[in-house]
């Protein structure tokens, strides 16, 4: 998609129009028009938000909800021009995966968070799980105790298409620009890497998601790299691991220039 491009979301049966502007690594989106609540008959009618060819990303929160009988997580979908959507639930495959990652990722925070990263002498930082869907994302609006919600089928989503990430819970929505940007791509840190040794937020989750690894999260040490060279830290959980996802398998290591 082109820069100014408008996105055209179908969603809950309301065509919403949108357009951005990236400065540096942060979106602006901007919505033409608003969602409306349809009726009940038609809330279970499948829609398909997002860009055909970019990535939209998932973040959960610490809520779930009872869905047809399945504990699934609750947390916002953040689409490939910026735009977010509340109250999204993932159903389907990955749904208890998803939980359980997120629950450990909170987890080590609670363990990490108020220490200091002993190799650059910074506080440890809040981490945030999220996963990454290639391609537009199959949605249901749907009313569950009451409160609308946007449904993620994802039992209708390829594998390959979804892989789940790690970094700091402040970089998401860059993350997610990021992996939009044409030219960006995802490399390896060498254990001696200097970039351990910052002193600032980089050098920090860098060497954080290293630990976080280190107790079962899933490997760390990993960054983008954008066109303008500036880097994100990031980790890998072990599933789920989507194989048409490059930057769930970086296959080059990253020196940072002299």
């Amino acid at each position: 998609m082109l820069k100014g491009e408008p996105l055209w979301v179908f969603l809950g049966g309301v065509v919403v129009a949108v357009r951005y502007v990236i400065i540096g690594i942060v979106a602006i989106a901007a919505v033409a028009a608003t969602l409306t609540l349809l009726p009940p008959s038609h809330r279970a009618q499948m829609q398909y938000v997002g860009s055909p060819s970019g990535y939209e990303g998932f973040v959960p929160s610490d809520q779930t909800v009872n869905y047809h009988g399945h504990t699934d997580p609750v947390g916002i979908l953040i689409l490939s021009n910026g735009t977010t959507i509340q109250n999204v639930v993932w159903n389907g495959q990955y749904a208890g995966t998803i939980i359980q990652n997120h629950n450990q990722i909170v987890q080590l925070n609670d363990q990490f968070v108020g220490q200091t990263d002993p190799v650059n002498n910074q506080p440890y930082v809040p981490l945030q799980d999220f996963y990454v869907i290639k391609g537009q994302v199959p949605v249901q609006q749907v009313t569950i105790n009451g409160q609308t919600y946007y449904v993620i089928e994802a039992n209708k989503i390829n594998p390959a298409n979804i892989a789940g990430f790690y970094t700091y819970q402040g970089w998401v929505p860059n993350f997610e620009v990021a992996m939009n940007t044409e030219g960006t791509y995802a490399a390896g840190l060498p254990g001696n890497s200097p970039v351990f040794q910052w002193e600032n937020l980089t050098g920090t989750v860098a060497y954080q998601t290293m630990r976080y690894g280190g107790y079962g999260a899933g490997p760390g040490g990993y960054v983008l790299v954008l066109p303008n060279k500036t880097i994100i830290p990031y980790g890998i959980p072990f599933s789920p691991a989507g194989s048409a996802i490059p930057f769930d398998s970086p296959q080059q290591t990253y020196n940072p220039p002299s």
